[in-house]
């Protein structure tokens, strides 16, 4: 860490061939005085379960795993191609979140809703994708509805990760 470093964000981690960024590593700056934010996936994850240490959460993922809404690294885990870091899956909470708030607009119905999660939830991480969403929804939602769901997400859908990363930013740069 740099001298004079007073502030850090976390925002994402690689899991499986490197260690997550332990709690160890955050307590140690948050001890040092140094502000700690989290936010978008790791980050988001790490700041809830640290938050009453004095780590800093951010956006809409950290207060889902703040609320207890959701639980575990497999909402924001995705597969990537290392050399390219082009995202090759979908991170299941920006499935979520985009299903919950299809619910909200009346475009599909919460057992729909459910459904989906619930089936999403079952598939392995690097098989979830917005394909595979249209293609559970093909299955689950009437003709009309599966037409209006696939609209929304196509033309409305919401990158949260990405946003929130965006947010953490913003206040890291607001602090300095």
């Amino acid at each position: 860490m740099p001298e004079g470093t007073t502030v850090v964000g976390i925002i994402d981690g690689v899991l499986l061939s490197d260690a997550a960024v332990g709690h160890r590593e955050i307590l140690n700056l948050l001890r040092r005085g140094i502000r700690v934010f989290g936010s978008g996936s790791m980050g988001a994850l790490r700041a809830a379960e640290l938050s009453t240490l004095g780590m800093e959460g951010i956006g809409r993922i950290y207060e889902e795993y703040a609320s207890g809404r959701i639980e575990g690294d497999d909402e924001v885990v995705l597969m990537y191609d290392p050399f390219t870091l082009v995202a090759l899956s979908e991170p299941l909470i920006n499935l979520r979140l985009n299903i919950e708030e299809a619910m909200r607009e009346k475009i599909i119905n919460s057992s729909e809703g459910d459904e989906l999660i619930a089936r999403l939830k079952d598939a392995y991480y690097p098989e979830r994708s917005k394909e595979m969403l249209l293609t559970i929804s093909s299955e689950i939602l009437d003709n009309s509805s599966f037409r209006r769901f696939k609209e929304f997400l196509m033309e409305r859908g919401c990158d949260y990760k990405k946003n929130d990363a965006i947010s953490l930013l913003k206040a890291v740069k607001r602090i300095q």
